[in-house]
């Protein structure tokens, strides 16, 4: 079952909007919606960016602004299908892409069906 695949990493804040909504929420509802593998979406305790200001969850320096990885990976022409809409949402942040070989992908179809 091993196959090459791209994973895209989209390095955002956690209250990065697009249109109203949590972008990453915008994002992931994209990808689903563009009929991707898979995305995940990981929370931060800490972190910087470009600007250099620190976020964190430190009860001393409480962030409003944690950040936010999503990661996407699927076969490259979906990947490139889906970056030019990317790029036009994500205002600030950074997003990255790396080859990675995928050597297991299985799901629960009783689990995916209970929702």
């Amino acid at each position: 079952m091993e196959e090459e695949a791209i994973l895209l990493r989209i390095f955002i804040g956690e209250s990065d909007r697009y249109e109203g909504k949590p972008l990453y929420k915008h994002l992931i509802e994209m990808f689903k919606k563009e009929g991707l593998a898979g995305a995940t979406v990981l929370r931060g305790i800490s972190g910087f960016g470009k600007t250099s200001r620190i976020h964190t969850t430190s009860i001393l320096r409480l962030s409003t602004d944690l950040p936010v990885v999503v990661e996407v990976v699927d076969q490259k022409e979906k990947i490139e299908k889906i970056k030019p809409k990317l790029l036009e949402i994500v205002k600030e942040g950074l997003v990255t892409e790396e080859k990675v070989r995928i050597i297991l992908y299985k799901g629960n179809k009783d689990k995916d069906s209970q929702g």
